[in-house]
This record gives C-alpha cells, structure tokens and sequence, in this order.
C-alpha cells in the first residue's frame, strides 16, 4: 500500500521515522512518500521537503513567510494526487497539516493524524475541522483521550508517547568515550537544548551562554539541531568553558547532570532521561503578546502539563534573563531539589504509558487501510 506522511519539525522527524519503522515491518510492500527529515529518509521511502523548509516559528514570522506557506501547500497538494496514495498519515504540524486535511478528505483520501495539534492550549474551534476532516486521531498524552472523548465527543486512540520507544531503544552510551571525544574532563555536565529553528537558537542560546562563567565546576556542552551547521553556533561561543555536539542530543542528555532546556518536545525528553532542568522560552515581544491572550494553559512545558503541577520552573520572556536562569540553575544542582524531581519524573513515566506507541499506531493504520 502506498503511505503519504507529512512532518514537519525535528520532533516530527523523529516520531515519524519510527512509525515508518513499524509499517514497514507490517506492510512489506509498503510505499512511503514524505515531507520530513534525515530520520525519517533513513528508514527509506521518498523525501519530498525537509522541514527546514517548512519551520517559521510565531505569529508575526508566519505572516513574514505566509508566500511561502502558500506555495508549499499547493505543491503539495499536487504532488500527493500525482503519489495517489491509500492513506494520508499527519505528524502535528497543525497549521499545514489542517488545510491539506480539509482538502484530501473532499478528495476520498483517508486523513489519520499521529500526534494530536494541540487545541486544548489553543485554538480550540479547531475540533470543527478535527470532527469534520480526520478518519482518526492517535493522540499520545493522557489528558488528550479525554479532552476529545468527554468534552468534544470525538473518539481517539490514546497509544502512549513515542519517545519513551525512542530513548528505551537507543543504545548506551559510555560517559568515558563521550567526554574523551568532546575533550572534556570529570567535570559535571550542564547540557543547552536552544531548540530547533534557526531564529529561536539565536535569541535561547545567547542568554543561556551569560550564566557559565557562574559556574566554573561545571562544563557546558550546546545540543546542536541536525538542521544547523557547527559554523552558525561557533559565532556564539566565547568561553572556554563551552562545547559543541551537533545531533546527538540523546547522547549527551544520557551523561549529563542538568539542563537548560527551550520550551517543546525536549522538556519531555529531558524529564525522561531524569535530568534536571529549568524550562526556558523567549519570543518576539508582539509574538508574545498575542500568544499570552490566547493560550490558556497554567504551564508551558509538557512536564508540568502532564503531571498538573508545577515540577520544572518556567522561565518565560522577561524572567529568561542571566540573575534568574543563574538561580534556577544552582536550585537543580542541590541534592534535596535533584531527589524530589527524580521521583516526580518516575511518576511522569508512568502516566505517559509505557512503551509500543509507534507499533500500535501502525497497527491501527495498516489494519483500517486493509478494512
């Protein structure tokens, strides 16, 4: 059968290149065209975009871009009739994936969405088009099954989140050979997570790299995004006491003793590989402001959302400055405040449903298409 899938951030990348994984194990025969990423490409099939092509990041920054939206969906939309594919597979990405959504299903293409966009922080007139475009919803955080069932009487598959498959399944890595070919010492690790799109690392990134030299017992090594290249982060990089990993995230968050973390998808990995953290966000100040009116939720991070209270501290516009990420830091790095968070993470865990979200969602995929 023939499989169209669009992704399109990292995060994306990364959850779809696992369901790819699992469809292929139960369809031999499967054909797989894509927008997404190097993950998703090594797992075979087609790529037809990268998502570096397809990431504007806030309000003002999609109207900036809006041409370039525009164009993309109406290729799109040409290259999956030319594809004709049996079924039209979604990786959050809502703002995109929803008008294609709309238009495949006046088309007859069955619409599957892996990873629910999320209506219940904002924009929730949207369970209009969810009811009235999409064959069925895989949703991967406990409250969604509810949310959509009781509130909005919509059935979904709730199939656990993919990145406890994703960090169970990877190998161990050994903190000698890390540090060895980074040159690192015995110091502490202190990992920076900027985030993903180009504009988002400049603004995170610089006010993160202010507070090292307050903590020279430590050392700091950058998480670079798979879509970046080691030149753009070596122009923010002025202290001896900085490294750099480009996409190995896993494997330093692994070694690591704490965390600076962008709000998003790494808040959640980090939480899930047990390293404390201070969640950070800034935005563009009208971005902000728009966004505060309309979002209507207590936290920002997954962490905090899921477990409905606040574990990790926020630091969000003008409280992400150097005097309190400094703070926060030191708070992380104290053994009583390690142990709480510790146990709040196992209990994270548990509410996030164990393993096999990718093998379930494909199985649900591959055996509707065959019905």
């Amino acid at each position: 059968m023939k499989y169209y899938i669009i992704a399109g951030e990292a995060s994306g990348d990364l959850h779809a290149s696992n369901l790819i994984k699992k469809i292929k194990k139960l369809d031999t025969q499967a054909e797989i065209r894509f927008w997404g990423g190097e993950l998703m490409e090594a797992q075979g099939g087609t790529l037809v975009k990268h998502y570096r092509e397809l990431a504007f990041m806030g309000f003002i920054e999609v109207v900036l871009n809006l041409g370039t939206i525009l164009k993309n969906i109406k290729f799109c939309k040409q290259d999956i009739e030319s594809f004709q594919p049996d079924v039209l597979i979604f990786i959050d990405y809502p703002g995109f994936n929803m008008r294609i959504a709309k238009w495949a299903k006046q088309k007859g293409i069955p619409t599957h969405y892996y990873i629910s966009p999320q209506i219940w922080a904002w924009k929730e007139n949207r369970i209009k088009a969810i009811k009235r475009d999409l064959d069925a919803m895989y949703v991967i955080l406990p409250f969604e099954k509810e949310f959509y069932e009781k509130k909005h009487n919509f059935p979904v598959h709730f199939v656990g989140h993919p990145l406890i498959d994703a960090i169970s399944n990877r190998p161990l890595v050994n903190p000698k050979d890390f540090r060895e070919s980074l040159g690192l010492d015995a110091r502490p690790i202190i990992a920076l997570l900027p985030g993903s799109r180009r504009q988002e690392i400049k603004v995170m990134l610089s006010v993160m790299l202010e507070v090292v030299n307050d903590f020279p017992d430590y050392q700091f090594v950058i998480a670079g995004a798979p879509n970046q290249d080691e030149a753009f982060y070596r122009e923010f990089i002025k202290q001896e006491n900085v490294h750099l990993l480009l996409n190995k995230t896993y494997d330093l968050l692994s070694v690591s003793y704490a965390a600076l973390v962008t709000s998003g998808t790494a808040t959640l990995e980090t939480a899930l590989y047990k390293i404390p953290e201070v969640v950070c966000y800034k935005g563009s100040r009208i971005s902000y402001e728009i966004a505060k009116r309309v979002i209507k939720l207590k936290y920002i991070s997954l962490v905090n959302l899921i477990l409905d209270k606040e574990v990790v501290t926020e630091l969000i516009q003008t409280d992400f400055n150097k005097k309190r990420l400094s703070e926060e830091l030191t708070k992380i790095l104290d053994d009583y405040k390690r142990a709480t968070l510790f146990l709040d993470y196992y209990d994270l865990e548990k509410k996030l449903g164990g393993k096999g979200a990718s093998e379930k969602t494909a199985s649900l995929i591959v055996n509707s298409i065959k019905k």
